[in-house]
């Protein structure tokens, strides 16, 4: 589904309506605050929308901030035109720094999604670290994380498939999204999509094979646990590179 979670329309919103109200708030200040000094505030509030959305929300709120900027704090005032050149670069300025900081706060989110990871889900992946370096097989290590995935993720089953790539199923990406086709599938709201969903492991950037997931109806895994699933699925993929079976990813 192409829905985002509501955490990220909520944001989205706010990105829109944040910046005008902030601008509402720094126009009697207009005449008494320096450009550079408003456009901060501007960043701080893009920072904070990104940090709690996406990088959508991100984006939209620099481009808004920009905007309202723009309109109602650089003269000619109530309108969309800047008629002193500092505040043209001002802008400019506010818009891609906005931009910037957006990205890399959205970054942080996700990164701090892998970061706060539970006990039981640290243990999964040094549990497998330990396999992978004492397995006689590479065969091992793909048995084992498909245990651990169909624990983690609440599948029904799970296989493996070695070889080339065969149609077109939904697949968990690298990222802990699932893709449906060339839509984005929202697990958090409507759980798995029906079919069996593509895990791909990956070693040394060399396709070796694939977990093909088989949900459970009910299941809503986390985009923690998600992201968990790509790491183990990754440990699978290292080691059968290391044994030398893959072979370029497609």
């Amino acid at each position: 589904m192409t829905d985002f979670p509501l955490r990220d329309r909520i944001a989205v919103g706010a990105a829109v309506v944040v910046p005008l109200l902030i601008a509402g708030v720094l126009v009697p200040f207009r005449g008494s605050l320096s450009s550079t000094s408003m456009a901060l505030i501007f960043v701080v509030a893009v920072v904070a929308i990104a940090a709690n959305g996406s990088r959508v929300a991100g984006a939209v709120s620099a481009l808004s901030a920009a905007a309202w900027f723009d309109f109602f704090l650089t003269p000619p005032y109530e309108s969309f035109s800047i008629s002193r050149a500092e505040d043209v670069s001002t802008a400019i300025l506010l818009m891609l720094v906005g931009l910037a900081v957006s990205q890399l706060a959205a970054r942080a989110r996700r990164l701090q999604v892998v970061v706060v990871t539970d006990a039981a889900q640290l243990r999964r992946i040094h549990e497998t670290t330990e396999v992978a370096q004492a397995a006689p097989s590479a065969e091992a290590v793909v048995d084992h994380v498909k245990q651990e995935l169909i624990e983690l993720l609440e599948l029904r089953a799970c296989r493996f498939e070695y070889g080339t790539l065969l149609g077109h199923p939904p697949r968990l990406e690298q990222d802990g999204s699932v893709t449906a086709g060339r839509r984005r599938w929202n697990v958090d709201e409507h759980g798995w999509p029906p079919e069996e969903i593509e895990l791909r492991a990956i070693g040394n950037g060399r396709y070796q094979g694939r977990f093909m997931l088989r949900p459970s109806p009910d299941a809503r895994p986390s985009l923690q646990a998600r992201l968990v699933a790509v790491t183990l699925a990754d440990q699978a993929g290292a080691a059968l590179d290391t044994a030398g079976r893959g072979t370029p990813e497609r």
